[in-house]
Order: C-alpha cells, then sequence, then structure tokens
C-alpha cells in the first residue's frame, strides 16, 4: 500500500507540475483504523509520507481541503463507519465543494466469503449503496492485485474535483 500511494502521490505532484516542492512526498490523515493497522503502521514508517491522526473524519476532510489548497496530495484513511459518520462533510466538503478527496475505507468486520452487499452488518451493506447515492466512484480492495487502483482512483478524485473511494476488503492486519 505505501509503495502503490508513493506513485500515486508522485504522479500527481508530476500531473501539477510540482515534483520540486519542499516537504513531505504526500500526506495521509488517517481516523484510528484496525482494519487497516499494518497499512498505517507502514505509513507512518514511511520518510516521505506524513501521517495526521485525526478525531474525527470531519476533521480529516477539513485538514485535507487545506492542504489540497495548498498543493500538497493527500489520502485520508478511514474506516467505513466513518463515511456514515461524515455523511454531511462528504457531500459538502468533497462533492459540492469539489474538493478532490482520496480515499482508502477499511471495511471492518468483512467477511471474505460474503459480499457487502450480503452482510448481516446493515453499515457494510449500506456503504457501496450510499456512496452510490452521492455519485461517489468507488472499487473495493481485495488483494495486491488491486493496489493499481490505488492511483487510478488518487487520480481520478484530482480530475472530477471531488471523491473518489476504495473500499479495502480485506483486514491488513
Amino acid at each position: 500500500m505505501v509503495d502503490a500511494l508513493r506513485v500515486a502521490f508522485q504522479q500527481g505532484r508530476e500531473r501539477e507540475n510540482a515534483e520540486s516542492k519542499p516537504g513531505p512526498l504526500g500526506w495521509v490523515l488517517s481516523v484510528p483504523d484496525t482494519h487497516q493497522k499494518t497499512g498505517l503502521i507502514a505509513l507512518d514508517a514511511a520518510d516521505d509520507i506524513r501521517v495526521i491522526t485525526c478525531a474525527t473524519e470531519d476533521e480529516a476532510h477539513a485538514i485535507n481541503a487545506g492542504l489540497h489548497m495548498g498543493g500538497q496530495q493527500v489520502a485520508l484513511v478511514i474506516q467505513h463507519a466513518g463515511i456514515f459518520a461524515s455523511v454531511n462533510t462528504l457531500r459538502g466538503v468533497a462533492v459540492d465543494g469539489r474538493i478532490p478527496t482520496f480515499y482508502l475505507v477499511g471495511l471492518l468486520g468483512r467477511q471474505p466469503d460474503v459480499d457487502p452487499k450480503d452482510a448481516k452488518g446493515s453499515m457494510l451493506r449500506h456503504c457501496e449503496p450510499l456512496l452510490d447515492v452521492f455519485g461517489v466512484p468507488h472499487a473495493r480492495l481485495e488483494s495486491s492485485d488491486d493496489l493499481g487502483l490505488i492511483s487510478e482512483y488518487y487520480r481520478l478524485s484530482r480530475e472530477r474535483s471531488g471523491p473518489a473511494v476504495l473500499l479495502v476488503g480485506m483486514r491488513t492486519s
């Protein structure tokens, strides 16, 4: 995941002609997520990516907007419950405000043999339909074969000036 984010951040800099911009290659804003724990630990260890742990998803959206306005490359790492918790901010800042917002959303409780749409838990069942309601493009990141989606959806968030979501189906720890 770390290398895939590096590629996405580097490509973002190149598209914006900001390769020599001082500071980190990119920023990761996270709200504690046990589902993506090992990925977050690896990101914390990266010397070219800065990780900020936020108290809430709403706070992460606001920081994302500020960093974006400052020309920085940013990704949000949250749990699917955070999509529900911050739906008004997602709508107001990312959708209506047209702020590029790339998410890696952990599907906590995801069972490998059960499609999220058939999950017992309502938050798992309704996460993708909720994103559909707001017209947010999304895909599932289920294995290392899907890591190329990180660059694709990161770029998509920038091109459409809005949100794009990768749902991390398989636990990283």
